[in-house]
């Protein structure tokens, strides 16, 4: 029955005009191109039985691809944002970028255009959740507030005069594959959108990113070809005029910029045709918006009510800026109480504007006419300067800087490496260790006023003037420090950004940071007379460190810094809708000289930087530890580097193996570099005194603590210059002794020395052989596991000592010991032990069995101690991977002989002092023996004075060990029978 129904004609549409009919059809269609709805089957007879379905969107989009250099760029709208005035995605690779404009539909009634440019990157965009509690992107990050203003400054000036209506741009990065920096793409697209909208805008403009590698110019280059390049040059233009640059760069010379932006404009119009094409295919028609002109009648009432006393202010060069300022006021109240009295409403309504107008003419026409400035001054003329370094000693670095009436106060603040700044971007580097903070607080132009948070221009300038700095800093590796400039505004009569970068210059250098060179920076303005029909200019002239009333009417502000050798950056801001190129490249030379001007004064304050010469002056001290001295400097939690800081007051920062200590003064740092030494302490240099304490005394040396817990052998030999029959005749435990550390022996105990800390005695043959037992100060340690396969030392005629294997024992250089493992009293105790046991259980088993080898070791009774002779003794272990021997002393006459007659059979790992042995003389040198212990092993003895030299090769000689060489090579005395 209800399909009957259905197909059952209506006797409306039946009897209706076929014309009707079909128009019905044609509606549905257009409809549905339009709306992008499509039925999903055509056949009216199946929609007729078929249950309803929704319909399908297709959604239609516009796009153009295009190349710029080596990259391929497309952009498109119609598929996202629809309903904005204006939407365009740029992409360039898998970087992709929205930018939406949009305009209010109130009358604009006000004397600016309110235009608003938001520039977001949000995490996801690189897959990245938010690491803020919340989760998500909170208020603008620096680096947004920067790229809004490289959106915001080229396309300002291409709004028409009088268009006041809000217009807001809203750039957001969708997806971002790392490579490329989204500002120069989403400054493209947003002028591809404001085309597309029915916003009233003088455009296209093509926006351009040049990088130099090489000495070869690179368009649109990728992050990491950035970060190899001398230029980093934002250029954005018509297609026949200049709009905006900034730069970046390492002191490259004017005629290399010139080059630069000559190659960068014909590549940035490459990007306005195809917006043209697209505006073309999906642009809106342009509405019709109210615009506030001011009529010419109302122009011409004010101006002859004002132009006399205006010029009159202007005529006399003896008004300051704000004695100008009162003058000019007070004729603007003049003028309005005249027209209060004939009742013109219209013309008080555009009072203050038309005023602003009638100044601007008249300062212009000054200048092109008669080439007089406000200030009496010429065009190429810098106004007077100050400088003065160090003006707050306390601080790291201080200075002030005034030119003209332009004051600035600059501080630097230096820090630990951890101290660095950490930048949450999608692209750059993840931290930044030079730091610029510009304040432009309202008592510097006598005003009242709020301070808020990140304000667009404060970061603008300071991110200027920070790159100009950047460019002189020392490289990372030599100077790793964190650094922050802070440069507060004092008085403002123009260009404070440029005071900024030479006021820092002096701060840097009155730190004590190595700048290569100053850096200076002046503000160049330009006043045209334009031909108003055409647009052509026709007379123009170039001022130099213009003032602010100067640059408030004038045409342009180009900002330009650099050293002698070259440019370091620079940021072009203009007015009128764009400027030759030509004139822009003219403005380079009289910027140079000026430059230069500020230069000289600068260098006459300071042209070095400062030395640490005051106790109050700040430090700095980075130490290198290894991991173990790091963990017992930070404790749980940090719970030392915690103490430390509270109770000295200083900062330590720990990173990559490094501590770095940052102390106000001297004394706060010797504080800290005690208490940081006392838990870590410092790297071990042979020659270097240390104090200790004495932790156990031992039948033949001493066990003694120092430098932050690290332990080292005293052994008896070098306790006094005398002979000691018993280390506690000359030490006990718990005494604070001074020693030398003298060396390392081969099982990498530090050894000690005592009496090298105390004046010689005795003959010089007792002095020779003190020094022979004291290490050098100065050598190259060479840490030997053992003593086998050593090579045979060569004659050298030249040298007057006994030379170590693979080198001279008394090479000098400074240098420190490498990282060693130290034994304690109870593990050499333990060790002693265990070979004693295992000595008596070996000889017991070989007198029941065979003869004793010859050459082994014996048990020697004295009194109710028991000696072990270390001749041949060795004491394997299980896994055959260390070899133990006894460390006691051998306390035989010296008129006893030991009981062997050949080479003993002796290892390297259990030779220690005092050991006795027989040994081969395998080499005569001019001064020594190389002797042959056995098994390839071979040590070394030392003619004495006035001593025995009648030996052979092959002679048997029965030897002490008397000392390790800093290569770990035996050094053997001889004994008194032989």
């Amino acid at each position: 029955m209800a399909a009957a129904l259905r197909r059952k004609p209506t006797p409306l549409l039946s009897t209706a005009p076929h014309l009707l009919t079909r128009r019905r059809h044609w509606i549905r269609s257009l409809c549905s191109s339009h709306l992008g709805f499509l039925s999903r089957s055509p056949d009216p007879e199946a929609d007729a039985n078929a249950s309803p379905v929704p319909g399908v969107k297709v959604l239609e989009s516009f796009s153009e691809v295009f190349e710029v250099g080596s990259r391929t760029i497309t952009i498109e709208t119609g598929k996202i944002a629809r309903f904005a005035n204006g939407a365009v995605v740029i992409g360039m690779g898998d970087t992709k970028v929205l930018s939406t404009v949009a305009s209010s539909k109130g009358d604009g009634v006000r004397d600016f255009l309110p235009l608003t440019v938001d520039y977001q990157e949000k995490r996801y965009a690189q897959g990245v959740i938010p690491t803020t509690f919340m989760r998500r992107e909170g208020a603008p990050k620096e680096r947004e507030l920067l790229c809004g203003r490289i959106i915001d400054r080229p396309i300002r000036p291409l709004f028409p005069a009088g268009f006041y209506h809000e217009v807001q741009v809203m750039a957001s990065v969708l997806s971002s594959d790392g490579n490329q920096d989204p500002d120069v793409m989403a400054a493209n697209a947003t002028s591809a959108a404001l085309m597309l909208s029915d916003i009233p805008w003088n455009g296209p403009i093509g926006m351009i990113r040049v990088g130099r590698i090489d000495g070869q110019f690179v368009f649109n280059p990728t992050m990491d070809e950035l970060s190899s390049s001398d230029l980093n040059l934002v250029y954005a233009c018509t297609r026949d005029k200049t709009l905006m640059i900034d730069v970046q760069a390492r002191e490259i010379s004017e005629k290399d910029l010139k080059a630069g932006l000559k190659l960068a404009h014909p590549e940035a119009v490459k990007y306005i045709d195809p917006q043209i094409r697209l505006a073309e295919k999906a642009g809106k028609r342009k509405r019709e918006y109210k615009l506030s002109m001011i009529t010419e009648r109302t122009i011409e009432k004010i101006k002859g009510l004002a132009e006399g006393p205006i010029e009159a202010v202007f005529t006399d060069p003896t008004y300051g800026k704000f004695e100008r300022g009162e003058a000019l006021d007070k004729i603007t109240q003049d003028v309005k109480a005249k027209l209060e009295e004939e009742d013109d409403e219209e013309s008080l309504k555009v009072l203050p504007k038309a005023v602003d107008m009638v100044r601007k003419k008249i300062v212009r026409r000054r200048i092109i006419e008669k080439g007089l400035r406000v200030d009496g001054r010429r065009f190429d003329e810098v106004r007077p300067l100050y400088c003065e370094a160090g003006t707050y000693p306390i601080l790291h670095g201080s200075s002030l800087f005034s030119r003209g009436d332009t004051q600035v106060l600059c501080t630097v603040t230096l820090g630990a490496p951890g101290d660095a700044q950490r930048l949450d971007s999608i692209v750059g580097p993840p931290t930044k260790r030079f730091m610029l903070h510009y304040s432009f607080p309202p008592f510097s132009i006598n005003e009242v006023g709020k301070r808020t948070g990140l304000n667009r221009r404060e970061v603008g300038h300071g991110t200027l003037a920070e790159k100009a700095l950047l460019a002189v800093l020392p490289p990372e590796d030599e100077f790793p420090y964190t650094v922050r400039v802070n440069s507060e505004v004092m008085s403002s009569d123009g260009s404070t950004s440029m005071a900024t970068v030479c006021g820092g210059s002096m701060a840097l250098m009155d730190a004590g940071i190595p700048l290569r060179e100053h850096v200076a920076g002046v503000s160049v303005g330009l006043v045209s007379d334009v031909d108003p029909s055409t647009g052509a200019i026709n007379d123009y002239c170039i001022l130099t460190d213009i003032l602010g009333l100067e640059d408030h009417l004038g045409d342009m502000d180009f900002k330009i810094s650099g050293t002698r050798k070259g440019i370091t950056a620079i940021q072009l801001d203009i007015k009128p809708a764009g400027i030759p190129l030509d004139i822009i490249c003219e403005c380079l030379e009289p910027a140079r000289k000026g430059r230069t001007h500020i230069l000289d004064r600068m260098e006459k304050e300071i042209n070095a930087p400062r030395t640490i010469h005051d106790g109050n002056t700040p430090r700095l001290a980075t130490l290198k530890y290894s991991n173990d001295s790091l963990r017992r400097l930070l404790g749980s939690l940090g719970s030392h580097r915690k103490r430390i800081e509270s109770e000295t007051g200083a900062r330590i920062a720990v990173s990559d193996g490094a501590v770095t200590i940052v102390a106000k003064n001297q004394e706060i740092m010797e504080k800290a570099r005690e208490k940081v030494d006392f838990l870590v302490g410092r790297e071990i240099e042979v020659g270097r005194i240390y104090k200790g304490v004495v932790t156990s005394v031992k039948e033949y040396g001493a066990f003694v603590e120092f430098n932050g817990g690290k332990q080292g052998l005293l052994h008896i030999s070098e306790l006094s210059h005398e002979q000691v029959s018993k280390v506690t005749d000359a030490v006990s435990v718990g005494q604070e002794l001074s020693l030398v550390c003298i060396g390392q022996d081969v099982r990498g105990n530090i050894k000690l020395s005592l009496k090298a800390t105390l004046p010689p005695r005795g003959s010089e043959k007792k002095n020779a052989e003190t020094q022979d037992s004291v290490a050098p100060t100065k050598q190259a340690v060479n840490v030997w596991a053992s003593v086998e396969n050593v090579p045979i030392c060569e004659e050298n005629e030249e040298s007057n000592k006994l030379s170590d294997c693979e080198g001279d024992e008394t090479d000098s250089g400074t240098y420190s010991m490498p990282p060693i493992v130290i034994r304690s009293a109870s593990e050499c105790d333990a060790q002693d032990f265990s070979a004693v046991k295992h000595i008596n259980l070996k000889t017991k088993q070989t007198t029941k069995s065979t003869p004793r080898p010859y050459g082994q070791s014996s048990l020697h009774k004295n009194g109710n101690k028991t000696a072990v002779s270390s001749t041949q003794v060795r004491s394997k272990k299980e896994n055959d991977k260390s070899q133990t021997i006894s460390q006691s002393y051998v306390k035989d006459d010296a008129s006893k002989k030991p009981k062997s007659s050949g080479v003993s059979n002796i290892d390297a790992a259990s030779l220690k002092l005092g050991d006795t042995v027989t040994a081969k003389v395998y080499q005569i040198r001019a001064h020594g023996l190389v002797l042959e212990l056995g098994d390839g092993i071979r040590g070394m003895y030392k003619f004495e004075v006035n001593g025995r030299r009648d030996f052979k090769v092959g002679n048997e000689l029965h030897v002490r060990c008397s000392s390790f060489s800093s290569k770990g090579i035996p050094v053997f005395s001889l004994l008194q029978d032989d």
